[in-house]
């Protein structure tokens, strides 16, 4: 593939990816893919040891080479981030459950598209020969060739279960890593993150409001939907960053991604641990989403639950080790047969088939209880 040497150039690769990834609908090709840039509220470095100092608008006004290039990586990630999940979902159009549904997934995977979009658009405009490279690299990997950065953003995405919970668990990473992104010193990513997040927040509600809409018909039991929360919520764990990590330590003194709560702390950052401080932000704030769904759950013994931080984990101080949903520790011969327990198998996903089959496994938008 030839190299591109502007952003038009790029848009036109745009298009290409589009179509070869096979989601080039009319609703989505006709969309007016633009950067979007927010109005931040300081213009002011919040925290780090350039707190104080005016926003870089330019890269060439970064003081060190190191954070240009901790900068680039973190855009680089986040645009990846954004292209992987259309991929992940792509065969999702196949299947919709109700137009209102196919509605929404062409929305989430449009505004997916744009903030890839708006990172490329950053990358292209601001970093020269190496950015135009690496917004370049956006649209050659695959998610389902095993190519994006993130571990989680390979795995596939097979049916509508699987999407509720990923945009409900998954994407609501995604609001951190928006969140701590959008104080960062550099202004054209903090501006960008401001339309991003705003965008953001309806996939949260499509897949929070999509797992009610399913607990409320009472077709799926919610033993399955539950494995399904074993699947994503810990790979979402993963995304925030091993334990103990020096790059998060780093990208917090240069002043490029503060801590999710920053605007709230007044106290000093654990820079040795903000990754973990992140991390378990976003638990409690799954517990409350799975409280709210647990009201739907009738049955005392059937009552949803969040993955121990310990379990299935690819990274970090638990990465690769047998521990059960709950935290217990198993030896490895238990943990291979309990993993197929807890975990979507073969014969849960005939089961959902059947489910899907029969029809009406999901409530029609707006179902009332009363």
């Amino acid at each position: 593939m030839a190299r591109i040497s502007t952003f038009d150039d790029w848009v036109d690769l745009f298009r290409e990816w589009q179509k070869d990834i096979g989601v080039d609908f009319p609703e989505i090709t006709s969309y007016k893919f633009e950067a979007k840039y927010g109005q931040l509220k300081t213009n002011e470095i919040e925290f780090g040891d350039y707190r104080g100092q005016r926003k870089w608008e330019k890269v060439l006004q970064i003081p060190d080479q190191r954070i240009r290039d901790g900068l680039q990586n973190l855009i680089v990630y986040q645009g990846d981030t954004e292209f992987a999940s259309v991929e992940q979902q792509r065969k999702l159009f196949e299947t919709f459950p109700s137009e209102h549904d196919r509605k929404s997934l062409c929305r989430v995977v449009t505004e997916e598209m744009r903030h890839g979009y708006q990172m490329c658009h950053v990358l292209v405009t601001h970093f020269g020969s190496s950015g135009k490279l690496e917004a370049q690299k956006q649209l050659e990997r695959r998610a389902f060739e095993n190519k994006r950065l993130l571990g989680a953003f390979n795995d596939p995405v097979e049916n509508w279960l699987d999407f509720y919970t990923y945009t409900d668990f998954v994407d609501r990473d995604g609001k951190f890593q928006l969140t701590m992104l959008s104080y960062s010193g550099f202004a054209p990513v903090a501006s960008s993150m401001i339309p991003m997040l705003k965008e953001e927040s309806f996939h949260l509600g499509t897949g929070h409001d999509g797992l009610k809409r399913v607990l409320r018909a009472g077709k799926v039991p919610p033993g399955i939907v539950q494995k399904y929360l074993n699947k994503w919520i810990p790979a979402a764990y993963d995304l925030f960053g091993v334990d103990h990590s020096n790059s998060a330590h780093w990208f917090y003194v240069w002043g490029l991604k503060g801590r999710y709560d920053e605007h709230q702390k007044t106290n000093p950052a654990d820079k040795d641990r903000l990754n973990e401080h992140s991390r378990n932000l976003y638990r409690e704030e799954c517990e409350q989403l799975v409280a709210q769904l647990n009201k739907l759950i009738a049955d005392p013994g059937q009552k949803l639950y969040v993955p121990n931080l310990k379990f299935n984990r690819r990274i970090g101080d638990y990465a690769h080790q047998s521990y059960s949903v709950t935290g217990e520790r198993l030896s490895a011969e238990a943990y291979e047969k309990y993993s197929k327990e807890v975990l979507p198998s073969e014969e849960d996903t005939a089961v959902l088939a059947r489910i899907f089959e029969e029809g009406d496994w999901v409530a029609p938008k707006g179902f009332s209880e009363a």
